[in-house]
């Protein structure tokens, strides 16, 4: 591969988002004391999380997965490949699928960098047959999840900074890397590549790239 293509995942790749994803886990957990407590702490605190996420992302991920607190490992896993079968599959963009294609034919290695846990970027990953993907990891003792993720947080300037380190140490010129994002947190990341593309742009990655003459790509 002559250099690689990194993608952000919701919003650049699927229309789905960390909250539509955890408010499936709300809705499945066994009992259904905790389906109504999961949910409802889960409702009112929507606006609350927007405020977060204009704090700054890694702020948003500190909070927000906190929610994930006692949630059994294997159930997770379960969980994820199931949320993908029945919801994400159908909201992947088919434009960003061709994308792929052809990125790849042109010799690109394609490769995701998501802020999202693993547990959900798994069968994504394996769907799109990139190269290599790289999520956040949520801390698990004694087969449960605690609610915190495991360092290095990927969101804004340390995604950049994990996509220059996956280039170097790949023999990559970032300079002929491309990558793909939907939000002004990845700001940092497009920044880092020779060749940045603004998918499904948010007001503030819109300014941006349309400020820096950036490709911006509305995908179905």
């Amino acid at each position: 591969m002559k250099a690689v293509a990194f993608y952000d995942v919701d919003g650049t790749l699927v229309s789905t988002n960390v909250v539509h994803a955890y408010a499936y886990f709300a809705r499945n957990v066994p009992t259904i004391s905790g389906k109504i407590k999961r949910s409802a702490t889960l409702a009112v605190s929507l606006p609350f999380y927007a405020f977060a996420d204009r704090l700054g992302r890694k702020f948003f991920n500190d909070v927000f997965y906190k929610n994930y607190e006692g949630i059994n490992e294997d159930r997770l896993y379960v969980l994820g490949e199931e949320l993908f079968e029945k919801v994400v599959r159908k909201r992947v963009f088919r434009d960003m699928v061709d994308l792929m294609k052809r990125s790849r034919a042109e010799g690109y290695a394609q490769v995701l960098v998501t802020g999202a846990i693993s547990q959900l970027v798994r069968p994504l990953a394996a769907y799109l047959e990139v190269d290599a993907w790289f999520a956040n990891e949520l801390e698990v003792v004694n087969g449960v999840a605690t609610g915190r993720l495991v360092p290095p947080v990927l969101a804004g300037p340390e995604k950049a900074a994990f996509v220059r380190r996956y280039a170097i140490e790949h023999g990559y010129d970032l300079n002929l890397c491309r990558a793909y994002a939907d939000s002004a947190s990845d700001i940092p990341m497009l920044c880092t590549v020779g060749r940045p593309v603004a998918v499904n742009p948010d007001s503030g990655l819109r300014a941006t790239a349309t400020a820096h003459d950036w490709p911006i790509i509305q995908a179905d």
